[in-house]
């Protein structure tokens, strides 16, 4: 490569050995860098640096002297690419150095300033430094913790709905049971009130469907299935044999009875429908 006539024709020709050296910006040689974009922890990435000139056909030659490997960032290859081009007027000359990296690790980190030479006829060189970067590598976004939350967050929320409605329902079969056990109350108090008035056979026929209906809520059966007699015999109603045969005997035409017959069945029915008279 040539040597640049900044510095064969210029300043350095005249320069002493005893004398400093011009500078880079006396020379009119800038660097500029970047840049970065941003980074996840394991990213290859290119950064770079230019260095630049004001020229009339001559060139420099420019050494990289340094790496750009630092804490969390590793240094992998590094190329170099000339070009010329004209700005207000006058012909500028530039080299690029192209850093390929990789970071590393996570968190704030810097891409040191990078050094570069130039040599001199004199055999001394003109030292040039980039600007330091900071850069910042974040882990990379693991949508596993993500949605892991969402289904445990989904699952309780199924939970407590179904706890929700679990709990309405057994509240409901709760209230409706009270219902039912508050009606048959009433009725068996009718039944009472009625017992010195009422037909007998009507009367114990009245009670005996006050029973099927305790029988249809104890057991959970449907109205068409509730018949006393059969329940009986399968051992579902256990000590009914004797309230079950008066029903039977009442409705296939049994006689009159007196008000204290009708009035100690009644009391039969409370105690084996486990009511408790007020």
């Amino acid at each position: 490569m040539e040597s640049d006539s900044l510095i064969e024709n210029g300043a350095v020709d005249s320069v002493a050995p005893e004398q400093v050296l011009p500078s880079a910006e006396q020379l009119g040689i800038s660097v500029s860098s970047g840049p970065v974009p941003e980074l996840t922890v394991g990213d290859t990435f290119d950064y770079q640096v230019t260095v630049s000139w004001s020229v009339q056909g001559s060139s420099l030659l420019v050494v990289p002297v340094s790496s750009a490997t630092a804490k969390g960032l590793a240094q992998l290859g590094m190329s170099q690419e000339s070009s010329r081009s004209v700005k207000d007027g006058a012909e500028v000359a530039s080299i690029t150095f192209t850093y390929k990296l990789v970071a590393q690790d996570t968190g704030n980190l810097n891409i040191p300033a990078l050094r570069f030479e130039i040599p001199t006829p004199l055999g001394s060189s003109i030292d040039l430094r980039s600007e330091s970067v900071p850069v910042r590598v974040d882990s990379p976004f693991n949508p596993l913790p993500l949605a892991m939350g969402a289904i445990v967050a989904v699952c309780v929320l199924f939970a407590g709905l179904w706890r929700a409605r679990r709990r309405a329902a057994a509240q409901a079969a709760a209230a409706a049971k009270n219902a039912a056990e508050q009606a048959l109350c009433e009725r068996m108090t009718v039944l009472k009130q009625r017992v010195n008035v009422a037909d007998s056979r009507e009367w114990l026929l009245e009670l005996e469907g006050a029973c099927k209906e305790f029988a249809r809520e104890k057991l959970g059966l449907a109205a068409a299935d509730v018949n006393l007699e059969t329940l009986v015999k399968d051992g579902k109603l256990e000590g009914w044999e004797t309230l079950v045969e008066e029903f039977a005997h009442a409705r296939y035409g049994g006689g009159q009875r007196d008000a204290f017959q009708n009035l100690e069945t009644w009391k039969a029915a409370m105690r084996l429908m486990d009511i408790n008279e007020e």
